[in-house]
């Protein structure tokens, strides 16, 4: 197979495979995971449910891959800021911030709790908070090194008081609360007097 049909053929199949995520998000969020079927996800894709069967067994399984590409851009996103320029403190409050917001702007979506529940109970999650825990501990590390936050506690101590701290974004009212929940969380981090 030529090297050009393939990359077209690879195109198209992610084409279809994102709007059959997309598409079935929609759905789910509008009628609630047991109203919707892969018929009314093929029709809504463009897709016959033959095609849609070659991708997916389930809407479940749709789901399931939704949510993990969803959590792996999260993680990206995390990523990019830590590798932006700026001190070690600099980059670990954007990255904070940026873990809050996306903590507030997730639990302020209206997925609806079956969905949730279901989403939430994979081994995907596990695996993205041992990382993302990992990617926290490593750069409260380099903020520690700088000499500009605490070393009394440990990384992993610190590591999961910030990210058990500001997932309580996910009950605050207002981007506003979310904003002030972490400058007290970064205040917790801060060398002891």
């Amino acid at each position: 197979m030529p090297k050009l049909w393939a990359a077209t053929i690879e195109t198209h199949r992610s084409k279809v495979r994102d709007a059959i995520l997309e598409n079935t998000a929609t759905l789910v969020a509008a009628h609630g995971l047991r109203a919707v079927t892969m018929s009314q996800i093929a029709e809504d894709s463009g897709i016959g449910r033959a095609t849609l069967y070659k991708y997916f067994p389930d809407v479940e399984s749709i789901l399931l891959a939704w949510h993990e590409r969803q959590v792996a851009a999260h993680l990206d996103h995390l990523a990019g800021l830590r590798r932006r320029a700026g001190t070690p403190y600099e980059r670990l409050n954007a990255v904070l911030e940026a873990y809050a917001g996306i903590c507030y702007d997730v639990a302020h979506e209206d997925h609806g709790a079956e969905m949730t529940a279901l989403l939430h109970r994979t081994e995907h999650i596990a695996g993205a908070e041992r990382h993302l825990s990992h990617f926290v501990r490593e750069m409260i590390t380099e903020a520690a090194n700088s000499g500009v936050i605490r070393t009394d506690v440990g990384a992993d101590e610190l590591a999961t008081y910030c990210l058990n701290a500001l997932a309580a974004a996910s009950t605050l009212p207002s981007r506003a609360a979310v904003k002030r929940l972490v400058a007290v969380t970064l205040t917790g981090l801060g060398i002891p007097r």
